[in-house]
């Protein structure tokens, strides 16, 4: 098998100055930078353009179905989109795509307003009318909804190694017993369309607060609407991602499952740092895990009789 070039600063330059070379003919093109999230695969491209290189045949595919899914995505939702100016092959098989670039910044610089929960809330609800079929007429997947039960046991043993690094009590799990778990099962028919990355860095923040646009919908799923309720609580803390889902009109079922796919999730990734599973910063995944522990009102709800109680009043 060929190896994968690895992309370089010159590569990128030479590229950029290709797609635009109309508008920069006397200064050799823009700044080129990479972007620190975004691995040596995506780059900016002076204040205004953020260039993403695919690394493989997969992230290829990826990445044009990404194209063609923010185009179907675009018109549901209150926040931007990114637009591609230029698509093409940067080497041989292998994508890249020049976006627009979303003034602002991410979810770990700012806070969320009361009037960014609402751009939350317009982001789920616009999610819920996306046509399923039409997504998955581009390629977009279908995944089976997580068993809670399962990752409920994954991170009772995750806990254990934390508690003996003095990171976390693994006491506070026992929240969510294995009959909870059951009870928080995905209900079936309820597939939308999942973002499934709804974390700080694709979420665009103003300095006022407000949710300016998403970012990065390569992972996108048709699948279980509480995978994007976890995310945000990473990205916002459980009490805005829970404000946000029922301003949308989710009850309580979709978000304390939400909120503790999110949970699990943390304490899971948080052992999984320690250990060196994992290159996402201790920081950060400390973070994550204080924000998705967060205590809600919602919590108080302490029986999920039937689907009435997703219409409850919360």
């Amino acid at each position: 098998m060929t190896q994968a070039p690895t992309p370089t600063a010159d590569t990128v330059r030479r590229l950029v100055r290709s797609l635009l070379q109309d508008s920069t003919p006397d200064t050799g093109g823009p700044e080129i930078r990479r972007v620190d999230e975004g691995g040596p695969s995506t780059w900016w491209v002076g204040t205004r353009h953020v260039l993403r290189l695919a690394g493989d045949r997969e992230a290829s595919t990826r990445s044009r179905r990404e194209l063609r899914l923010r185009d179907l995505v675009r018109p549901h939702v209150p926040v931007a989109v990114p637009t591609s100016v230029a698509q093409g092959e940067w080497a041989p098989g292998l994508a890249y795509t020049l976006d627009t670039r979303v003034p602002g910044g991410s979810a770990e610089e700012h806070d969320v307003s009361a009037v960014g929960e609402a751009d939350l809330a317009g982001l789920l609800t616009g999610l819920r009318v996306v046509p399923v079929r039409q997504a998955e007429a581009l390629g977009v997947p279908r995944v089976a909804p997580r068993s809670l039960e399962a990752l409920r046991r994954e991170a009772g043993r995750a806990a254990e190694r934390l508690r003996a690094a003095d990171e976390f009590d693994p006491a506070r799990l026992q929240q969510l017993t294995s009959p909870a778990a059951v009870q928080l099962a995905a209900q079936p028919g309820g597939a939308v369309l999942v973002h499934h990355a709804l974390t700080g860095e694709h979420l665009v923040i103003s300095a006022d607060g407000r949710v300016r646009g998403v970012l990065d919908w390569t992972g996108t799923v048709v699948g279980d609407p509480a995978e994007d309720i976890a995310g945000l609580a990473l990205a916002v803390g459980s009490p805005a991602a829970v404000r946000a889902a029922t301003l949308a009109g989710y009850g309580a079922r979709p978000c304390l499952r939400g909120l503790w796919l999110a949970r699990c999730d943390t304490v899971i990734r948080l052992a999984a740092g320690l250990d060196g599973r994992t290159t996402q910063p201790l920081p950060l995944l400390r973070t994550r895990l204080r924000r998705a522990w967060e205590a809600i009102l919602l919590e108080r709800v302490t029986e999920l009789r039937d689907e009435e109680t997703d219409d409850a009043e919360l």
